[in-house]
């Protein structure tokens, strides 16, 4: 006794200094491993026993629990019979002495070493382990504690670790089911219902809140965490039944009583501040419940009447949240309420919608609509910025639903549609409001407009886009009204904004705006962001007004179009965005933010301007005329550097719909249009910014190069087109021509002033064949005799920067888009030309040194020379089929070496899909398949040609399965199932004789070792796939083999998983038998690995 009590002081010494912040890194190792080595002692349990009965300190107390932790966990199985019986029976009379004394934290390790013994050893060896539980619960002095025991059963027997075999996790789940009844039945039947007083059958939502001591706010809170935790395993069944919905949704209630908040406030003590934040916090334990079964997708017919039930009393609650009084809003109701409640509240509203509103609506018991109308308070009185984002997604998802509904049900369309219409009229209404600074102004301006999310847009962006989601959707269910509520509101804005005309002044640096009250300059610039945002909105309803409803609702689309160009030839002209006002910083950015939407909303309606075009030019074609005229008039004068860069974008992102979409043949006859053409082939003329300077050259190309819509070919010009479009290439690329294709500057300010002019040439020339490549033959005929010059300039430039990797990535992009665009109109000739360049030039010195030593730019530069091949070996008949050997050879010999070992991604990922495109395309080129082959498919075997190329690109894909990158290893896995299903790869010879089994095996132990855990259901797929070959070789000869290599095994637990693996030939009984021998495996090898030295294993 005298050395245990020594011992245990030495403990808590080495556990104080061990948590001293003085102690160094060095002697916190030695503690480290002296504390190691002595729990590796046999016996070392009863040590801890005794430090856990008679310390106070809590470091000691946790070492201890660590180390029973440890042996059951680990070394259970060489544990004798007699100290698991002595383990099994004095840890939990510990706990039951010493719980209430104990901090939670060591109570709780405590508790959950005494489940991992029941883990292991319930029901045969630790029979009462279960019944102690509930026994626990129903005595009151331990009736907290046998709660936390129950949850943490719940959570380590129901969902267990690795740690067990596959035939012990099933048993443990059915022994809990068994259970589930009696569980359901204690926790809701007697304990809670005796605590709130309350008979099970009773319906007590209308009643008040009852008044709970703390002592049973905090077990009716440890009763609902065990719910929750149950609720996330079991089944829907009857053991859940209305009693216990009911006393659920009781405790929901306690979230929304805001009369105990109002009590604790006035009587001012920290113990009813704290008895009412536990009160709320039973409300968000309750939803968390409630949630938790609403997440189930899978609803037993026997269930749904329970649905409805729940949803019911979910309407009681909400509508006790939105209740208005005299005292109080909706608002101040809700923001009174926990936020955490409230976020709980809008889950269960969401996973209402879409999941269970389709099972419920046709329900004449529930009240849909009513309940929609108490969605609407509930979302328009939201405290918070993210709680309205929520419930405008809970809205987006019931227009969805509605939606499909009518698509799938036109015949009572309207039936389904007047039942909601009021609701929908509300919503469109509101939604509008609340975009408007002119209604929202206080809310608005609390949006943040400068910080970018995760998906790049700002709160203020992500604020407007979400309302006008809902807009469009309104619209596409109601689109007559949906536009008359919308266009008067654009119309009055649009109507200050045309009226700024009048108060234009001359000044000194050019004109002023004569307005400089503050109260006018802030209604100016509401006026102006609201202007901004119903422009938005009248861009983003576009696409209701072509296609089908192009003729019904053609004056509508007709209205908004004229404004729209008035607004934008307006803006021009008058030349707003120049103006100097009094407020710059405010009001300059509103009026060109005005401006550009205005040109963004008009491009919005190309598509209905090329329908326009199309259908009704014969009858109105001086009025199509004078919009598209108009239209250029007002992009014209913003094509120039003097103009903000996101008005002239928008100008440009116009000109080129206008062109691609709309195509009128009249566009290059207009004023306006010549007026760019020749602004941008002016070599005097100053350089737009790069991404205006290739929109606009992609438009002036496209307006020469795209045929005309409606004629035919005979009407199209092309010769007088295909003359213009060649001086137009010509003038653009005069510098570039002009470069010397053996001499790279050798000064470094003429070295980059030769690199921007290979940037800016190269940018446009790829995006003007980018644009064209998915055109008919001639538009890309065109295109490439424009080009041809500046190609060739290329070819003969790319040796001379071979090591400018930077130069040489812009030239291969460009090259790519050749060969994706134009390679029929560059003729074999001239592509094999390119192509032994380009082969010539990538030298294995070459190759090392782009990969290995230029970094992310040099890498670069070989994964655009990779997929330019990729092009190259996709192209059906024999032009570049002679390449073949020698772009294998690249890849194996010169590639593959570099990259294989690297753990770095680079350069693989495109090395392996041109591995995958030469086998895919070119199959022929290993597999010489002949006519009597294909006729005795399964008895002749194909002729095998360039089988040692095969092996070496088949060994490259199994080595990248033994690497860590899982992007790599899914994308190869892909590739493989895919040469499989297309090419019967797996079924080849020389496939299944050789590589097979080997294959399974790589991918076997790579799931033993997990790490691809993510890909577990792929690498199960592609293993059934493989064994499936030859079922009986894998059975007879791959399994015994595989299992015989296993280390870390005996032969009594190869025997096992061997038997355990059932003969079973469909994929999910397979892949089932696949994650059953993997997790044994791994549990064996566990449990041998911790056995104490010479133990007997029977």
């Amino acid at each position: 006794m005298a050395s245990e009590e020594a011992s245990l002081r030495a403990l808590e010494s080495l556990m104080s200094e061990f948590f001293h912040d003085r102690t160094t890194n060095e002697r916190k190792h030695e503690i480290e491993e002296l504390l190691n080595n002595f729990a590796q002692q046999i016996g070392a349990w009863r040590h801890c026993f005794y430090f856990l009965s008679n310390t106070l300190n809590d470091y000691v107390m946790m070492y201890s629990l660590t180390v029973f932790e440890n042996l059951i966990n680990k070394m259970w199985l060489g544990v004798p019979s007699q100290d698991k019986m002595e383990i099994r029976s004095c840890l939990p009379k510990l706990l039951l002495t010493q719980h209430k004394s104990l901090p939670n934290f060591i109570r709780n390790k405590l508790c959950k070493v005494i489940v991992d013994i029941g883990r292991q050893d319930w029901p045969m060896f630790y029979h009462d382990f279960f019944t102690n539980t509930l026994q626990l619960i129903q005595s009151p002095s331990t009736t907290p504690l046998g709660l936390i025991m129950l949850k943490t059963t719940s959570e380590e027997l129901a969902c267990p670790r690795e740690d067990l075999s596959i035939a012990r996790k099933e048993e443990l789940r059915k022994l809990l089911l068994d259970q589930v009844p009696t569980v359901l039945s204690l926790l809701t039947g007697d304990l809670v219902s005796n605590l709130l007083q309350t008979p099970p059958s009773a319906k007590p939502l209308n009643q008040p809140v009852p008044v709970l001591d703390l002592e049973s706010e905090y077990i009716c809170s440890l009763a609902l965490e065990c719910l929750t935790h149950l609720f996330s395993w079991i089944p829907l069944s009857s053991s859940i039944t209305p009693s216990l919905l009911t006393t659920i949704f009781h405790f929901a209630r306690f979230g929304c009583d805001t009369r105990a908040k109002k009590m604790a406030s006035v009587n001012g003590n920290s113990q009813n501040v704290a008895w009412t934040q536990e009160r709320g916090h039973l409300g968000i334990l309750a939803m968390s419940c409630i949630n938790e079964l609403m997440s189930k997708n899978c609803v037993p017919i026997e269930f749904e009447d329970y649905l409805l039930q729940l949803f019911q009393q979910t309407f009681y609650l909400l509508q006790k949240i939105t209740r208005e009084n005299k005292t109080h809003t909706v608002k101040s109701r809700l923001e009174e309420l926990d936020e955490s409640y409230i976020e709980k509240f809008t889950d269960f509203l969401r996973l209402f919608v879409s999941i269970h509103l389709r099972r419920i609506e046709s329900n004449s018991q529930f009240p849909v609509v009513e309940l929609l109308g108490l969605l609407f308070k509930y979302t328009f009185h939201q405290p918070t910025h993210e709680g309205y984002f929520s419930c405008m997604d809970i809205w987006l998802l019931f227009l969805e639903y509605l939606t499909s509904k009518i698509k799938s049900r036109l015949t009572d369309r309207n039936t389904v549609l007047n039942r909601y219409k009021d609701a929908l009229v509300l919503l469109l209404r509101e939604v509008l409001n609340r975009i408007q600074f002119r209604y929202n102004q206080s809310q608005l301006e609390e949006l943040d407009d400068e910080t970018l999310d995760d998906d790049q847009q700002t709160e203020w962006q992500r604020y407007l886009r979400q309302s006008l989601e809902v807009v469009a959707k309104v619209m596409e269910l109601l689109p007559t009204h949906a536009f008359s509520t919308l266009f008067p509101v654009l119309r009055d804005n649009l109507t200050v904004y045309l009226g700024l005309q009048q108060f234009i002044v001359p000044s000194e640096r050019g004109h002023r705006l004569n307005i400089s009250a503050e109260n006018d300059c802030r209604r100016l610039h509401c006026s102006l962001r609201d202007l901004s945002s119903l422009l938005q909105a009248v861009g983003r309803l576009a696409e209701y007004f072509i296609g089908d409803a192009f003729t019904t609702r053609f004056n509508d689309a007709l209205t908004v179009v004229e404004r729209l160009v008035e607004s934008t030839l307006y803006g021009s002209r008058v030349k707003l965005y120049n103006m100097e006002t009094a407020v710059p910083s405010v009001l300059k950015p509103d009026l060109i933010d005005v401006h550009a939407q205005s040109l963004a909303a008009l491009q919005a309606y190309s598509h209905w301007l090329a329908q326009f075009s199309s259908e009704v030019q014969q009858q109105n074609s001086a009025q199509f005329i004078s919009l598209i005229s108009t239209t250029m008039e007002a992009v014209a004068p913003l094509i120039s550097t003097k103009v903000p860069e996101k008005l002239l974008l928008s100008a440009c992102h116009l000109l080129v719909s206008v062109a691609t979409t709309v195509r009128p043949v009249f566009l290059i006859r207009i004023a306006a249009v010549q007026k760019i053409f020749n602004r941008v082939t002016d070599s005097a003329a100053q350089r737009l910014p790069d991404e205006a300077q290739v929109l606009i050259c992609r438009a002036l190309s496209n307006i020469l190069l795209l045929p005309w819509p409606g004629l035919s070919e005979s009407e199209q010009q092309w010769q007088d087109r295909s003359t213009n479009h060649s001086n137009l290439i010509s003038a653009l690329t005069r510098e570039y021509r002009a470069l010397k294709s053996n001499v790279v500057p050798q000064g470094k300010v003429q070295l980059e002033d030769a690199k921007v002019v290979i940037h800016q040439t190269l940018s446009i020339l790829k995006d003007i064949v980018d644009t064209v490549s998915t055109e008919a033959t001639k538009s890309r005929q065109i295109c490439y005799q424009s080009m041809q010059d500046s190609v060739q300039v290329s070819l003969d430039l790319f040796p001379s920067y071979i090591h400018q990797p930077d130069v040489t990535d812009e030239m291969l992009s460009f090259f790519l888009t050749l060969f994706q665009g134009l390679r029929v109109q560059m003729g074999g000739p001239f592509t094999e030309q390119i192509i032994q360049t380009f082969l010539n030039m990538f030298t294995r010195e070459q190759l090392a040194e782009s990969i290995l030593h230029e970094g992310s730019a040099g890498c670069h530069v070989v994964e655009k020379f990779l997929k330019i091949l990729q092009v190259v070996v996709q192209e059906p008949g024999q032009v570049f089929k002679p390449f073949l050997p020698s772009i294998i050879a690249l890849c194996m010999e010169q590639v593959y070496p570099i990259v294989a070992e690297r753990p770095s991604p680079d350069v693989k990922a495109e090395l392996f899909e041109l591995l995958y495109e030469v086998l895919h395309h070119n199959w022929r080129y290993f597999f010489k398949s002949t006519v009597l082959a294909s006729v005795h498919r399964g008895t002749a075997e194909e002729q095998m040609e360039n089988e040692n190329q095969f092996i070496a690109v088949m060994q490259a894909f199994g080595q990248s399965f033994l690497q860590p990158d899982i992007h790599i290893f899914k994308q190869n896995l892909t590739y493989l199932e895919s040469l499989n299903t297309k090419q019967k790869l797996y079924h080849k010879k020389i496939f299944r004789t050789s590589m097979l089994f080997q294959f399974v095996n790589v991918l076997l132990q790579v799931l033993v070792h997990k790490s691809h855990d993510l890909l577990q259901e792929e690498i199960g797929i592609a293993v059934y796939n493989m064994a499936s070959v030859d079922f009986d070789s894998f059975y007879t000869a791959f399994l015994p083999e595989f299992l015989s290599s296993c280390s870390g095994i005996d032969a009594n637990q190869r025997t096992v998983l061997g038997r355990n693996f059932k003969l079973d030939k469909d994929l999910p009984s397979f892949t089932q038998n696949v994650h059953r021998l993997v997790n044994d495996l791994r549990y064996y090898r566990l449990c041998n690995g911790s056995l104490p030295p010479g133990t007997i294993k029977l």
